[in-house]
């Protein structure tokens, strides 16, 4: 059930918990070769020697790490959990120097097998190294393929991500990745960046990390604190297959690694501009399905071509060594000021003018202690602020005209630290232990805000013979105000063991997240609620006849089918959850040329209300197994098969348990017979009392009555079968098949009741009925009922009790592509994926009403809702061509390109129920039929395709030493604006009433625009 308001009806939901018990941990012996770790910021170098006597390997990097590896009897060496970067490889006997391999890079989870021949003498590293990852090659050497790893990753490094067209975020770096695209409904990060969806699954349902901590807004899962752009030193884009180490995401992961200092100083900067003369025109919407009773423009609904805007970009960064070999240090900050406007719809009457800023930081210490132990500490900021003024607007000469109010003052974002500690305690034992902490707030502001104002919402549905055909509003801009000190405070700390001996490497340790979420009031504005105006057709239709609403042709002034409603919400209090975890993996070298992977791992979820009592909990074991395995079919690391199987839990974020607290979300609606100056309606006939689907009147929960008591986790399996494969000295090619089943969603579910009906049923007498409850949707579910007396008994409903289908989300995938590795002169890479993502639930978001997850979600509110869902999913995109790559002109120029071509999404028809068009759940027109007939999801067609091409141009001139650097990128060179999301309600607030609406786009593809830019590095 969702916290919004459907044609100006609010809609409402509670929350729920989970429970769980701890997986006792212990250190097994035996370790190996290679490990590969997923969202780690380490990696190994491993390798073999002649067996000698006295051998041992020293491994040093450019910040002064230094390790001394002792060779065993087999000639075998492994140098495991070593931060990236790069290193030399010195094979030592009796204290002397035998061979070195240098300009050894590592990559992030991605071990490098570095060994050595039986005949003396240096070497470089281009030469002999045997560097198991995508990038970094010579022109002589064979396309590198990584065999020590099992799982699904794409890892960008910081000359890739400063080379190619992309957008300065995270976010558009992982679309590089053939199992992303942008997420449906057009969901944005809390600071802005378009969300990510992995794998056909909700763009809520990821991870992000930073340096190993986990940066994830803890509210929504919308996004997370990312670093400056020019910090990143890898980032990892994680579409599947992870190790049992890792958790909380059926989606993808996005890992960034930031720069650290070395024993060199470095200094630089860059300035980039987009400035508002070369972004191409955007293209404004128009009512697709008629027109509104009273049309402000005609058929026009928004006018964007009338928006514009402008940014810059500042980036400084120094990085080098505080105490030489021992102590470093890299800084860096990033400012993106934006300005500009944008036009709303009609509805709205109003011309936004903006400014924004996104402050960015981000630093490092590294402390080499010695050569055993090491620490490192880590401290980001992402934040994005705004401000504004809002102008009302002309839509006929397409003019502001008066100014309207201030814009709300806006912040979000946070800020993060962490200190990992790393102790390699012998050669085959060591300890990491990670704890930090993240600060994110959310607030809303006007700076001019007036009490005493009431906020009028779908003016343009009020009755023209009463306004003179020109509807009436005021200067209130804020329809909800927040608490100001609303922030959320995560802590998460990491430890594990990792013993070596042999061919195993065992690692077992904890993984540990709360989140405190503080101050969370919000409240209607002005006086404490709103008028919201509506209109139906025929006037003797009634609103709601399951909340007692009638026609408003029965109440005077109601003939004509105008209406008006008070809409009140009031919710706040506290929120706590915790998420413990617990595990153990081996990996396994078998052989020469097969590796396991085996993991174990015990995800616990509780969440809490202000009263610290639990409304959601899952502590029981909750094992989510993982099995992996790498074949090095040749043994020469040209033809990789590789596999993997596992199980991945996900926590509930924090919203979903607003209601645990109690809040209040009422309509009360009326006739009128005048408007107001104000826009306030006058003359009121009331036509019901206080009404709510839910029965929010601000009574708090009993938190048993929240959840079903038998509820799961939300918890996903994942099957991977793939091959790499060299084609002569420059190629490589490869394909994957994946298979996702969700096997437990979470969602909201408002028919109580058939749980009042059941218990009865059972001789009991349900007190607690004002309230909807969290459960697993198309399963049984047992419920805590309370009778008069308080006792509480436990009620199990079948699914066929609840009348549900079976919830599924099924996606399938086979995935392909061509690399050409950089030779000193171009590197390109084109992938195709041809995937299906199906079913009755996208998981925690719902895309085709644009809602996020949660509360917001409508799907499994009740059985109604759920009849004819089943089909392509939002995030479902059937084929996706992805391709981009640089070339090196000169040493002074370089070309870049990025194209994604990608089918479009399923639309929509959502109307009123069945072949009478009936409203049984007050829903409006929110059910899967259009116009009395069935409609599925994509049974009205699909979307159109998004092609977009960006270009990009970088001339570093050798008189300044190739540190000064000029760029210019041009996105969306053809300026494709295809639709992304269209209005899906083929009804207004009755079924005979036409929504004009329907088949609006209300998301588009952004338009064309240049991005300047100037770099100097030293």
């Amino acid at each position: 059930m969702r916290i919004e308001k459907k044609d100006g009806f609010a809609f409402e939901g509670k929350a729920q918990g989970f429970r769980r018990t701890m997986l006792a941990m212990g250190l097994l012996v035996a370790l190996g070769a290679n490990t590969a770790q997923a969202q780690s910021t380490t990696s190994t170098i491993f390798g073999r020697a002649p067996v000698q006597a006295g051998e041992t390997v020293a491994i040093r990097n450019s910040s002064g790490l230094a390790r001394t590896i002792n060779v065993d009897s087999q000639g075998r060496y492994s140098a495991p959990q070593l931060p990236i970067g790069t290193y030399s490889v010195t094979l030592m006997q009796d204290g002397k120097v035998v061979q070195t391999r240098d300009n050894v890079v590592l990559q992030v989870g991605i071990a490098a097998e570095i060994s050595f021949s039986g005949e003396g003498g240096a070497a470089s590293g281009a030469e002999n190294a045997k560097q198991l990852s995508s990038v970094n090659v010579s022109a002589n050497a064979l396309p590198p393929i990584d065999v020590s790893s099992v799982d699904s990753r794409t890892v960008l490094t910081a000359d890739q991500l400063a080379k190619l067209p992309l957008a300065h975020s995270a976010e558009a770096a992982a679309l590089l990745a053939p199992a992303t695209n942008l997420g449906a409904g057009g969901a944005k990060s809390t600071t802005g960046q378009p969300l990510i969806s992995f794998g056909g699954s909700s763009s809520t349902e990821n991870a992000y990390y930073l340096n190993g901590f986990n940066t994830t807004d803890p509210n929504l899962s919308q996004g997370g604190i990312t670093l400056p752009y020019g910090s990143i030193e890898q980032e990892e884009v994680y579409t599947g297959g992870y190790s049992a180490q890792y958790g909380r995401s059926d989606g993808g992961v996005l890992n960034m690694i930031g720069k650290s200092g070395t024993n060199d100083w470095h200094f630089g900067g860059q300035y980039l501009y987009q400035p508002s003369s070369t972004l191409a025109s955007q293209n404004s919407t128009y009512y697709a399905n008629g027109l509104p009773p009273s049309p402000v423009a005609g058929r026009l609904y928004d006018p964007r071509n009338q928006n514009s805007s402008w940014s810059s970009v500042y980036d400084l960064y120094v990085g080098g060594p505080l105490i030489k070999d021992r102590l470093f240090l890299f800084a860096s900050a990033e400012m993106t000021h934006t300005e500009g406007n944008t036009v709303n719809s009609v509805s709205s009457g109003t011309d936004s003018h903006y400014k924004n800023t996104q402050p960015k930081w981000y630093a490092k210490v590294n402390w080499n202690i010695n050569d055993s132990n090491l620490l490192e500490l880590t401290g980001a900021s992402e934040k994005s602020e705004g401000s504004g003024s809002v102008y009302k607007y002309d839509y006929n000469t397409l003019s502001d005209s008066d100014f309207k109010s201030y814009a709300n003052n806006t912040k979000h974002g946070g800020d993060m630290w962490s200190a990992k500690f790393t102790s390699y305690i012998t050669d085959k034992l060591t300890l990491t232990a990670l704890y930090g902490s993240m600060k994110t707030r959310s607030y809303s502001q006007s700076p001019a805000y007036d009490p005493s104002l009431t906020y009028i919402g779908n003016y343009t549905d009020q009755n023209p013979a009463l306004n003179g055909g020109t509807p009436i509003t005021n200067n209130q801009n804020v329809n909800q105000i927040t608490n100001p000190g609303m922030n959320f405070v995560s802590t998460n700390l990491r430890v594990a063991l990792t013993y070596s001996l042999g061919n195993h490497t065992i690692t077992a340790g904890i993984d540990n997240l709360r989140t405190a979420a503080r101050n969370q009031e919000e409240l209607t504005s002005g006086p404490g609620y709103q008028w919201i105006y509506g209109y139906v057709t025929p006037a003797n239709q009634p609103l709601f006849p399951s909340l007692g609403v009638g026609a408003p042709a029965s109440y005077p002034n109601g003939a004509s089918g105008y209406y008006a409603y008070k809409y009140i919400f009031n919710q706040g209090g506290n929120l706590f959850s915790s998420e413990r975890a617990e595990y153990i993996e081996d990996q396994w070298q078998f052989n020469d040329r097969l590796l396991f992977s085996i993991g174990l791992r015990d995800d616990g979820f509780t969440n809490t209300n202000a009263s610290a009592s639990a409304y959601m909990r899952q502590t029981k074991p909750q094992w989510a197994p993982r099995l992996g395995f790498s074949w090095d079919v040749f043994g020469d690391s040209s033809f990789k098969v590789f596999g993997n199987a596992g199980r991945y839990y996900l926590g509930s974020p924090i919203a979903p348990g607003d209601p645990a607290n109690g809040y209040v979300a009422t309509s009360q609606f009326y006739t009128y017979s005048g408007i107001a100056a104000d826009g306030t309606p006058t003359g009121l006939t009331q036509m019901s009392p206080p009404v709510s689907p839910n029965g929010a009147y601000g009574q708090t929960p009993d938190p048993r009555t929240m959840t079903a008591t038998s509820l799961k986790a939300m918890d996903q399996d994942e099957f991977m079968l793939g091959f790499s494969k060299t084609a002569g000295p420059n190629w490589v090619y490869g394909a994957k098949l994946t298979r996702r089943m969700l096997r437990h969603v979470i969602d909201d579910w408002c028919d109580v009741q058939a749980v009042v009906d059941k218990s009865a049923s059972e001789g009991i007498t349900d007190v607690n009925t004002a309230t909807c409850y969290y459960i697993n949707p198309g399963q049984a579910n047992t419920f805590a009922v309370q009778d008069p007396s308080g006792t509480f008994h436990s009620v199990t409903l079948s699914n066929a009790d609840m009348q549900f289908p079976r919830a599924v989300r099924r996606y399938y995938a086979l995935e392909t592509f061509l690399e050409h590795p950089f030779d000193g002169k171009w590197y390109g890479k084109v992938s195709y994926a041809f995937s299906r993502s199906y079913g009755n639930s996208e998981g925690q978001g719902q895309s085709d009403i644009r809602a996020i997850g949660g509360t917001q979600n409508e799907d499994w509110d009740f059985p109604e809702l759920m009849a004819y869902a089943n089909g392509p999913q939002g995030n479902d995109h059937t084929n996706v061509i992805k391709a981009y790559g640089y070339y090196a002109v000169t040493p002074e120029l370089l070309l870049s390109a990025n194209l994604n071509l990608t089918s479009g999404g399923p639309k929509y028809c959502l109307g009123y129920y069945g072949p009478g068009q009936t409203d049984p759940d007050g829903y409006g027109s929110n059910y899967h039929w259009c116009n009395g007939q069935p409609s599925p999801p994509g049974a009205t067609g699909r979307l159109p395709w998004m092609k977009q091409l960006d270009l990009g141009i970088h001339y570093r001139p050798a008189f300044a030493d190739h540190k000064l650097g000029f760029s210019v990128d041009v996105f969306n060179v053809f300026n494709g604006q295809a639709p992304l999301n269209l209005s899906p309600d083929y009804n207004g607030n009755s079924a005979g009433t036409p929504n004009p609406l329907y088949g609006t786009p209300l998301v588009l593809q952004p338009p064309r625009y240049v991005r300047i830019g100037v770099t100097y590095d030293y």
